[in-house]
């Protein structure tokens, strides 16, 4: 059996690749195919972390065009990430995978509320902690709330599983010319202003050294590859 390289992951999954070709709402079918590359990660010892965006739902002030307030349309996106937290807990719980909601924002009658010794916890007593509505505060992505507790919960690793296969010199739908990275440092990643992460989750996980690695969740295998090495994706570091 290949050995996992790393021991505490942070997996961060996009909202839109819940929602698998419909773009929006939930695909049950890659929810659970990703609850059974999770199953398979708590197998080989792995403890894993997940936070879920919520762009099939919401995306706070995109999706409001203005015509709301800020503060009040991040926390709509906040709600969008909770209920896709919900989703793939059920889904887990029904694998028979052990698993916790947190929430950034206290909604004591669905999830616990975050507490990072608690969470950490859970992780080492082989729990799955799923952290939702990001850091509970308007004017940050889900991506910084990701960063964020890998930090705090001191993961080796954050995994970033979106709809794109890794890091480009532009946008590859756009640009048919545009390169693949294999990998590139932090500094590169914000001089050219490339889309892994916003600017303040790329600076988040440049200043606490945690690598990152992108890669597309449409075979969610590729979470299991990246976890025991293999060239998967873009790994974005030092």
């Amino acid at each position: 059996m290949v050995k996992p390289v790393y021991q505490r992951v942070l997996l961060k999954i996009s909202g839109e690749a819940l929602a698998g070709e419909k773009h929006t709402g939930l695909a049950f079918e890659v929810i659970g195919q990703v609850c059974d590359v999770i199953k398979e990660c708590l197998d080989m010892g792995v403890q894993v972390g997940l936070v879920v965006g919520g762009g099939n739902f919401w995306r706070g002030a995109k999706n409001s065009g203005g015509k709301m307030e800020r503060t009040r349309a991040d926390h709509m996106g906040m709600l969008a990430t909770v209920m896709n937290c919900l989703a793939v807990a059920d889904v887990c719980e029904q694998k028979g995978i052990p698993v916790r909601v947190q929430t950034a924002v206290e909604m004591r009658a669905v999830a616990e509320p975050y507490i990072r010794s608690r969470a950490i916890r859970h992780l080492e007593k082989g729990r799955v902690v799923i952290f939702g509505a990001g850091t509970g505060n308007p004017y940050f992505s889900t991506d910084t709330a990701a960063v964020l507790r890998a930090a705090e919960i001191n993961a080796d690793v954050i995994l970033l599983a979106k709809n794109v296969d890794g890091v480009y010199s532009a946008d590859p739908v756009k640009d048919p010319s545009a390169v693949k990275y294999d990998s590139i440092t932090y500094d590169e990643v914000l001089a050219q202003h490339l889309m892994v992460m916003d600017s303040t989750a790329t600076s988040l996980s440049m200043d606490n050294k945690i690598p990152v690695l992108l890669f597309a969740l449409k075979d969610p295998k590729n979470i299991i590859r990246a976890i025991c090495g293999e060239k998967v994706g873009t790994i974005v570091g030092d």
